[in-house]
């Protein structure tokens, strides 16, 4: 059959300290042998499956870390119903064409939970792994800021005259 949009993600291979991921300065060396910055190498793990390896200094595996970062199906399910679609402020994205994004990143500890959790579409996905923010407010609204910190905001729903 055909691959289905949002099915398996990747596998991604870096080798990369800690600091250098958590900051995303320094490099990573690829699992191919290819060297890209840090930055490049948390965006490419951000839809991949990333598990962590500790190795001592003798280059021996000291300690194998959390694994499970992506939404599972109940999750997924749940963002769709809770989100409708995209959250970036003016994206009418249907819910298949988006990702389970976390919004405290899981490289930076967040949990993968619906509190956690919105649903962008791939090019609102990037724009957030470039600078962009959304946010749920208490009210369950979302708000989206630029880079710069002013909010995107978009005009009120038309309402007929009464």
């Amino acid at each position: 059959g055909l691959p289905t949009l949002r099915g398996v993600r990747p596998q991604v291979i870096a080798k990369i300290s800690l600091e250098d991921l958590a900051t995303g300065s320094g490099t990573a060396e690829m699992g191919f042998g290819a060297v890209v910055s840090a930055a490049r190498a948390r965006w490419l793990v951000c839809d991949g499956a990333v598990s962590r390896v500790v190795f001592g200094p003798d280059g021996v595996p000291l300690d194998l870390g959390r694994e499970h970062r992506l939404a599972t199906r109940h999750l997924r399910r749940a963002a769709e119903l809770r989100d409708g679609g995209c959250v970036f402020a003016g994206c009418s994205a249907p819910t298949h064409w988006c990702d389970v994004h976390h919004l405290v990143h899981w490289i930076d500890g967040g949990e993968t939970s619906l509190d956690n959790s919105a649903l962008l579409c791939e090019r609102h996905h990037t724009r957030v792994h470039h600078g962009f923010r959304v946010e749920r407010r208490p009210d369950g609204r979302w708000r989206t800021w630029r880079p710069d910190g002013s909010e995107i905001s978009t005009p009120a729903a038309l309402v007929p005259a009464a």
